[in-house]
């Protein structure tokens, strides 16, 4: 599988969204800090292709999905009712990985998808290993019982365990390892610097 290495701050200044985006919580440069070129603000202006193709990679860099998958994300969402671009994102939205990360078990994205590769999550009681995945409204995403004794799972627990601040259409109690989709996300639950718009005036040409 093909793989962007860039370094995630130099790839979230390039595509201009802040690393905690990306769950990255380290110290940074501002966005508008470029010692290469200060005067960047008198770069030439982007065209609109470039916009919107800046659009397209910024949501794949975030959610972590490459070509052909986002493409059927939004080829599923053109034939849907409503919004392409919203229905496209709510779709990535249910995402196990992101679900995973939005619930806090995960300091990023990158790292529940590996989790979930890893077997270290059930939905409804079955384990599931594809980060793809796509939940439904009842789904209970759950930590597996064997993984709950690792260090990763166990600083989430006891009276020092931190405090994450969950999408209003998931549902998790502190110190239980265990999260309820209660209803589907809508574009409004999505807090990310993304103008979809343009990523579907990119496709529909």
């Amino acid at each position: 599988m093909a793989k962007n290495q860039q370094p995630i701050v130099k790839r979230c200044r390039a595509l201009g969204i802040s690393p905690a985006a990306m769950g990255y919580t380290g110290k940074t440069k501002s966005l508008d800090e470029n010692k290469r070129n200060p005067k960047g603000q008198m770069r030439r202006k982007q065209s609109e292709y470039a916009r919107q193709l800046n659009e397209k990679q910024k949501v794949k860099f975030i959610y972590g999905i490459l070509e052909k998958q986002f493409r059927a994300y939004y080829e599923r969402a053109s034939k849907s009712s409503g919004q392409t671009g919203e229905v496209m994102l709510s779709t990535i939205e249910r995402r196990l990985d992101n679900v995973v990360y939005r619930l806090g078990f995960a300091m990023t994205r990158r790292e529940a998808r590996q989790a979930v590769s890893h077997g270290h999550f059930t939905v409804n009681g079955k384990r599931v290993n594809i980060p793809s995945y796509l939940v439904k409204v009842g789904d209970v995403i759950e930590v597996a019982e064997k993984s709950r004794s690792s260090v990763m799972f166990k600083r989430l627990t006891g009276e020092d365990a931190p405090v994450f601040t969950v999408p209003t259409w998931l549902e998790r109690e502190k110190n239980v390892l265990k999260g309820t989709v209660s209803r589907l996300p809508v574009r409004e639950d999505i807090d990310l610097p993304i103008e979809e718009h343009l990523i579907v005036e990119l496709y529909s040409k």
